[in-house]
């Protein structure tokens, strides 16, 4: 059952019970990008001398590095999309094959010898391609006005979006020719878009409400106080040991028990 309008406070959180929420107050005609159709690119890359192929990249080799002695991880993973071919496919509106070329980007840190932590730089460029992708053109065509311009400036309505995790699986120091390298295994998840500006007309309560009091800082707690407050810690490591009786045995003992009390002694059988 719904409640009253009254009752509501109107604020952005999580529908945990439904068909709870009032009435919408209004329907408001918003501009958003709304996505057509997605796809999941999904790879582990590893070095490898040579063209690059599903598997192997020969830019994920660092330059010669000095003394290079323990890898850490990576950081700072970033992508950037260069360029985007849309080939369309024949007896079939709208949807195009997608030639996608992009570059992924972070840095790998390590400790050398002298225990000096460092960082690598490196840039990988790729190329995918996406055989079936539903990627309509914008109907209409936009124009927007900027602030301090002088004119209007054309604007994209259909655009191709990637989204990407990513992480370094593995990190090898190698040696070669003399000269010591840093070998990344790199795997990444990249979420394809396809995004056109549309007018959408939605349900709205209001604006967002404007907090009504500064937020509160966070009193700084004294240190010995809360080390004061913390658990004493374990002193020694959890045990990893095996039982010294396997749990058969002890049902294996009941039974030879219950046999040998209820056994037929037959001829041996003591005479009265």
């Amino acid at each position: 059952m719904s409640i009253s309008f009254n009752k509501f406070v109107p604020r952005p959180g999580r529908v945990n019970k439904q068909g709870c929420l009032p009435d919408p107050s209004e329907l408001v005609c918003v501009e958003v990008p709304k996505v057509f159709d997605q796809c999941l690119i999904k790879k582990c890359l590893s070095y490898c001398e040579g063209p690059d192929t599903n598997t192997t990249d020969c830019e994920l080799r660092s330059n010669p590095l000095e003394n290079p002695k323990i890898f850490l991880g990576c950081r700072d993973f970033k992508i950037s999309l260069k360029s985007v071919e849309k080939i369309p496919i024949p007896r079939k509106k709208d949807y195009k094959k997608l030639v996608i070329c992009y570059v992924i980007s972070f840095y790998a840190d390590y400790v050398d010898c002298n225990a000096v932590n460092k960082s690598e730089f490196f840039e990988i460029n790729r190329e995918d391609v996406i055989w079936n992708f539903y990627c309509p053109d914008s109907v209409a065509k936009m124009s927007s006005s900027r602030m301090h311009s002088k004119g209007l400036e054309d604007c994209d309505t259909s655009m191709i979006k990637l989204e990407m995790v990513a992480d370094a699986l593995h990190g090898e120091i190698t040696k070669c020719d003399d000269n010591k390298f840093l070998d990344i295994t790199l795997g990444y998840y990249i979420v394809v878009k396809c995004q056109i500006i549309v007018q959408l007309l939605i349900p709205a309560y209001d604006y967002c409400p404007i907090p009504k009091e500064p937020c509160q800082p966070e009193p700084e707690e004294n240190i010995c106080n809360r080390f004061n407050k913390s658990p004493v810690p374990k002193f020694y490591p959890n045990q990893n040991l095996e039982p010294l009786f396997p749990e058969s045995d002890e049902g294996e003992d009941e039974a030879n028990d219950d046999e040998m009390n209820g056994c037929d002694y037959g001829e041996n059988d003591p005479m009265e």
